[in-house]
């Protein structure tokens, strides 16, 4: 494996971030809930993840302003723009999904 340096590593880190962000953005067809039934996380998570590290930083950063950068916009924009209702199918599934965990 080649050695990187701790900022070589942080800003592939940093990089791999915004384009995995942009991605989500660009994919506002894909449903939070579908992300969690597959992968265990959602915007939301990312946006919660992105907000615990800005306070382990010190930085104040409110749930709204973290959300807005993971979702490009303010997060209730993004739903009325996007978010459909939740399958029954789905619902279920995020239930047994969260069950086994």
């Amino acid at each position: 494996m080649t050695d990187l340096s701790e900022e070589q590593q942080r800003d592939l880190e940093a990089a791999a971030f915004r384009r995995l962000v942009a991605h989500l953005r660009e994919r506002s067809d894909v449903q939070n809930i579908d992300l969690m039934n597959l992968a265990g996380f959602c915007r939301n998570c990312l946006s919660n993840w992105y907000r615990e590290a800005a306070e382990a930083d010190d930085i104040a950063l409110t749930k709204d302003e973290a959300r807005e950068i993971v979702y490009g916009m303010p997060y209730e924009v993004w739903k009325a723009l996007n978010q459909q209702e939740a399958s029954a199918a789905q619902r279920q599934d995020l239930k047994t999904t969260s069950q086994s965990e």
